[in-house]
């Protein structure tokens, strides 16, 4: 190790020992999002490596929503951490999906306990619901499907943002946008959105009054309606 703190890396696939470098430098001198790492030509010099090894190690961490690389000079220069798990999450379960790697019945499970999760969690924190009376209006005055489901997947993000809880946020965010497509085809086929309108209003009230049961209640009522074929 020099007197940067960097160590010079093997020579085989040399992009992976930068990444666990970018990764041991986060994990041991605290570093944070906003935090910037040095510049390509630095680091390059400093591990040892050539600058498309740099390069390339940067592309991985920017699609794992890890860095944001820009281009600048001085203090300028350098890839910023940044913060967006939900991102590649939700990339990697809409291509799982596609391949028939992942089933839907699986994604609406996990979806199922996330929520009564974040809903129970919700009432009992006496969280805003501005968000989802926001969303609801929003669903409220929608003209198409796309549109309607816009406003729903924000309306279940808002559930897990009022948990408090940022990982499950995150996953929330994941699951839903995954999922958008299978949400547009399931509200064409129903047609008439009353129910899950009622569905909605039903949540909103539980988590208003903090009533945790009625609650979780409501969010697994609301998912039958959704995908009645999936809760036979």
């Amino acid at each position: 190790m020099d007197g940067t703190g960097w160590r010079p890396v093997k020579r085989t696939r040399a992009f992976e020992d930068v990444l666990a470098q970018i990764e041991r430098r986060i994990a041991e001198d605290g570093l944070t999002a906003g935090d910037r790492l040095p510049a390509e030509r630095h680091l390059a010099e400093q591990l040892g490596v050539s600058r498309s090894s740099v390069r390339e190690a940067m592309r991985v961490l920017e699609t794992l929503g890890v860095v944001s690389s820009q281009v600048g000079r001085g203090p300028d220069a350098g890839a910023v951490l940044t913060s967006r798990p939900d991102s590649p999450l939700t990339d990697l379960l809409r291509l799982h999906l596609g391949l028939a790697s992942l089933e839907m019945r699986e994604v609406i499970d996990a979806r199922h306990m996330i929520e009564q999760w974040a809903a129970a969690h919700a009432a009992t924190a006496g969280a805003d619901t501005s968000g989802l009376a926001a969303a609801l209006a929003g669903m409220d005055a929608a003209t198409s499907a796309e549109e309607f489901v816009e406003h729903d997947i924000a309306f279940h993000r808002a559930i897990a943002d009022a948990s408090g809880n940022r990982l499950i946020a995150a996953m929330m965010r994941s699951l839903r946008d995954s999922m958008r497509r299978y949400s547009v085809e399931a509200v064409q086929r129903l047609g008439d959105t009353s129910v899950l309108r009622a569905d909605h209003v039903r949540i909103l009230e539980a988590i208003g009054r903090g009533d945790r049961d009625e609650a979780v209640r409501a969010v697994s009522d609301h998912l039958a309606h959704a995908y009645p074929s999936l809760f036979r």
